[in-house]
């Protein structure tokens, strides 16, 4: 369906009240129309490379099954409008993509489009060793990706009730997500978070209820925290001075779980927030409660 022919969020809104109110059906509360879910619980619909895309389902008796590929879906909502939140990478090429419901009549694809956007790129010169890494330190850093791989193919239950946070830390935003630095000519991966700018030791808020899944030092992120909040929806804090959670705790929001530092490759203090969607990293700003 070309974007001109979509229904609008009042269109989608008023057909949510009418179909309501001939079932008989009670929303949850967090459960609003695309509209409202700007402000209430659910990410800003940004269909680019790193961005979220939110599409509708249709309505359903029971939670219905999407995929990006092999790789599930977070989906919520109620039997009257179900909606696939859809973390596009941002490798991801622009121009058409789509996702594939499964339902217990079949499955079919829907389309989206991925549009494109220019992040800010930023050329750097630093000295040969903080680029080139040495052989042990190569191989130290495949074994961490390895490692780390595994803890972002984490899919779980129970499902995220609000998607929307507040900032763990607070601080100067010092590099946005998407930044593309290139170091002595070289080019790097595009940055996959949002850095924070705080002092060593500044304290560290979960922004939601989550468990804590994997607990580490890496040759990159330094002391790393991920904390799974279900259905595939991860947030991770790196470059910590010190970690105050363990792997398999449950936390809640607003608990604090460890502090600024700048240990693994940085160059100052600072906190690393990284927010991932069906194994995608996408832009922390689209969850921002404000």
């Amino acid at each position: 369906m070309p974007d001109s022919a979509r229904p609008t969020d009042s269109s989608r809104l008023q057909r949510r009240l009418l179909l309501q109110a001939g079932s008989g059906l009670v929303l949850l509360p967090w459960l609003h129309s695309a509209q409202a879910a700007a402000t209430d619980g659910w990410p800003a619909d940004s269909r680019v490379p790193g961005g979220v895309a939110r599409l509708s389902l249709g309505p359903a008796a029971e939670r219905p099954q999407a995929f990006a590929g092999d790789i599930p879906l977070l989906v919520l909502g109620d039997a009257i409008e179900w909606t696939a939140l859809v973390g596009i990478p941002l490798s991801a090429a622009t121009g058409a993509a789509e996702i594939k419901l499964q339902t217990p009549s079949g499955s079919r694809s829907i389309p989206f489009t991925v549009r494109d956007k220019k992040y800010s790129e930023q050329r750097l010169k630093v000295a040969p060793k903080t680029v080139d890494l040495s052989a042990a330190d190569n191989t130290r850093y495949e074994r961490e990706r390895d490692h780390q791989q595994q803890v972002m193919a984490t899919f779980s239950t129970p499902l995220p009730a609000n998607l929307q946070l507040p900032v763990p830390v607070p601080g100067r935003r010092s590099s946005s997500f998407g930044l593309r630095r290139v170091f002595n000519g070289q080019s790097r991966n595009p940055h996959s978070g949002m850095d924070i700018a705080a002092g060593t030791g500044t304290p560290i808020k979960a922004p939601l209820d989550g468990k804590i899944i994997d607990v580490g030092d890496y040759f990159f992120n330094g002391h790393t925290i991920w904390m799974d909040h279900g259905g595939g929806f991860l947030t991770m804090y790196c470059h910590l001075s010190a970690t105050q959670v363990r792997e398999g705790q449950t936390v809640r929001a607003g608990e604090v779980i460890g502090k600024v530092g700048a240990t693994g490759r940085v160059t100052g203090p600072h906190l690393h927030w990284g927010v991932m969607l069906n194994r995608s990293m996408v832009d922390p700003a689209l969850f921002l409660t404000a």
